[in-house]
C-alpha cells in the first residue's frame, strides 16, 4: 500500500510540474497572400530595429511585394535594389556572396531577387553606434524602408526578475477602437460624413457600427512654429478636451495618447517640446511628471478622465531625445516612470499602456520590455502598432502577441493598425486566457482606410465592425 501511495504521489507531482501543451497557432498566411496580382508596394520587414553595435548583432530581413490590398503576391519574381547607409552590412541567409552594384548617383546597393515571392537577408551591425537606414526599391513600386538604431557595445542588457513580472490586476476593457484625432481638422476643411445620404456625426456613426473606444493624441505645444499645427494648435490641450467631451457625449470610452512632443513622436523622431529644450535631466523628468498630472487634473475637473492612458507613443527607440533615447536605458526608464508617476498621482485606477511599434518584431519587443521592466517601469497593458509593410506578416503578429503574454503576464492591444481589419481583431481577441484586449484603427475617417470615400460617404467596409462587435463585445 505504502509503495503504491508513493508511486501515485510521484506521478501527481510530475503532472503538476509539466507545462500545459502550447496552443497550436492559426496559420494566417492564406489570408494575406494571393497567387498572383499587380504589385503596388514593397513590404520590407526588419525583425529588429534596435541592435548592439558590436559587429555581431544582426536582424533578419524579409522582402516581398504586395497588391493594393496589402496582400503578398506569391508568384512575384521582382528584382530589388537594397540600399544601406550607416555602419552595418548586408549578408545572405546562406552565407553566399551578394551582388553589389552602383547606381547613377554613386550609391551602392545589393541586388536581391524574389524566390517564390520572398527574399531574405540579414543586416549585421557594425561597431560604431548610430542610425542605419535601409531601403528596398523595385521600379515604380512604393519602396519599403526602415531606420535601425545601433547602440553602444557597453549597453547593459537587464532582464526582469520574477518579482517584477507582476500580472495586471486592473480590469482592462475589450476595445474596438479608432484614433480620430484628425477629426477637428477634417471638419474645419468642410468635411462632412454621410450614411445612406444623410449627414451624421462621425463619432455617433462609429459607435453605431460597433466601436466602443476613441483614442486621442495630445501634443505639448503644437501651436509652436515647428509644432504639429503652427498657430492652429490642433491636438493641443484645448482641442483634445473638446474632442474628449464629444467622445463622452457619444457614450464611448477614451484612450489618451501622450506624445511628449510638440510634433509627431514615433520611432524616427522623439523630439523634446520647445519649452523643455534646455532643461537638465532632473528638470526634464519633473516636467514630464508635472505635465502629465496637470493635463489629467484638467480632464478630471471636467469629468473627462480617460479610461486608459498611454505614456508615450511608439517609444521602442525611446522618447525625449537625446536624453531618453533607448541607448540611454536608465534615463529612458526614468522619464517613463515620471510619466507613470504623474498619471498615478491623479488617477491611480486608470490603466496605463506602454506603446511600442513592433507588431511582428518579437526580438525587439522582448529587448525593450525586458530592459524597461528590469529598470522599474510599471504598467498594465502592452500596446503595439501593426502595419504589415513594416511589422511583418499576420503570423508574425500572432506569434509575437502569444509570446509576450506568456513572458510578461500583461494583456496586449494592437493600438495602431490599418489593414487586415478583421484578422487583427481575430488575432488579438483569440489569444489565450482573455489576454488580447482588441485593437484601435488609426484614422479611419480618412478615405485611405476604405471605410469612407473622398466625399465622406460611409462604405460597406464598415460592416466588418458590426460583425466584430457582435462577435467580441456583445
Amino acid at each position: 500500500m505504502r509503495k503504491n501511495f508513493y508511486l501515485i504521489l510521484f506521478l501527481l507531482v510530475g503532472l503538476m510540474q509539466c507545462k500545459p501543451p502550447q496552443q497550436e497557432l492559426v496559420d494566417y498566411s492564406p489570408l494575406m497572400q494571393v497567387d498572383s496580382g499587380i504589385p503596388v508596394s514593397v513590404m520590407l520587414t526588419s525583425y529588429s530595429t534596435t541592435l548592439i553595435a558590436n559587429g555581431a548583432d544582426e536582424a533578419n530581413l524579409r522582402i516581398a511585394v504586395t497588391d493594393s490590398m496589402g496582400k503578398e503576391i506569391r508568384s512575384a519574381n521582382d528584382t530589388f535594389q537594397v540600399y544601406l547607409s550607416g555602419d552595418a552590412s548586408l549578408i545572405s541567409n546562406d552565407g553566399s556572396p551578394l551582388e553589389w552594384k552602383t547606381d547613377s548617383t554613386g550609391l551602392n546597393y545589393v541586388v536581391c531577387k524574389l524566390q517564390q515571392g520572398i527574399c531574405q537577408l540579414k543586416l549585421l551591425a557594425g561597431t560604431n553606434p548610430g542610425i542605419v537606414k535601409l531601403e528596398a526599391r523595385s521600379g515604380k513600386l512604393w519602396p519599403g524602408a526602415h531606420e535601425i538604431h545601433t547602440l553602444n557595445s557597453t549597453f547593459e542588457y537587464k532582464k526582469p526578475t520574477d518579482a517584477q513580472l507582476v500580472p495586471t490586476t486592473k480590469f482592462i476593457d475589450k476595445m474596438i477602437g479608432a484614433d480620430v484625432s484628425f477629426l477637428p481638422q477634417l471638419e474645419d476643411r468642410g468635411m462632412k460624413f454621410y450614411e445612406n445620404g444623410t449627414e451624421v456625426d462621425a463619432l455617433s456613426l462609429l459607435k453605431s457600427h460597433g466601436f466602443n473606444y476613441i483614442r486621442l493624441r495630445i501634443f505639448v505645444n503644437p501651436e509652436n512654429e515647428k509644432g504639429y499645427a503652427p498657430e492652429k494648435g490642433y491636438c493641443g490641450l484645448n482641442y483634445t478636451l473638446n474632442m474628449a467631451q464629444r467622445v463622452k457625449n457619444a457614450g464611448m470610452k477614451l484612450l489618451l495618447d501622450f506624445h511628449y512632443s510638440d510634433y509627431w513622436a514615433d520611432p524616427q523622431q522623439q523630439n523634446k517640446p520647445l519649452a523643455w529644450q534646455n532643461l537638465d535631466f532632473e528638470s526634464l523628468k519633473d516636467s514630464v511628471e508635472q505635465y502629465t498630472s496637470n493635463v489629467l487634473m484638467i480632464f478630471k475637473s471636467r469629468n473627462l478622465l480617460p479610461d486608459m492612458v498611454q505614456i508615450g507613443n511608439e517609444i521602442n527607440h525611446g522618447m525625449l531625445w537625446p536624453e531618453g533615447h533607448i541607448g540611454n536605458p536608465d534615463q529612458l526608464a526614468g522619464l517613463i516612470k515620471a510619466g507613470v508617476s504623474g498619471a498615478k498621482s491623479v488617477a491611480p485606477e486608470v490603466p496605463l499602456m506602454m506603446h511600442i511599434a513592433l507588431g511582428g518584431q518579437n526580438k525587439e519587443a522582448v529587448f525593450w520590455l525586458d530592459n524597461m521592466i528590469a529598470r522599474g517601469v510599471t504598467f498594465d497593458v502592452i500596446g503595439l502598432s501593426y502595419y504589415s509593410r513594416w511589422h511583418g506578416t499576420l503570423n508574425d503578429l500572432n506569434n509575437n502577441l502569444n509570446d509576450l503574454i506568456q513572458r510578461y503576464k500583461k494583456p496586449v492591444n494592437v493600438v495602431e493598425y490599418s489593414g487586415f481589419k478583421k484578422e487583427v481583431h481575430d488575432i488579438s481577441f483569440g489569444l489565450p486566457d482573455n489576454m488580447g484586449k482588441g485593437a484601435c484603427i488609426w484614422e479611419p475617417l480618412n478615405w485611405h482606410t476604405d471605410m469612407f470615400n473622398q466625399k465622406g460617404e460611409v462604405t460597406r467596409v464598415i460592416s466588418i465592425y458590426d460583425e466584430l462587435s457582435k462577435k467580441y463585445l456583445n
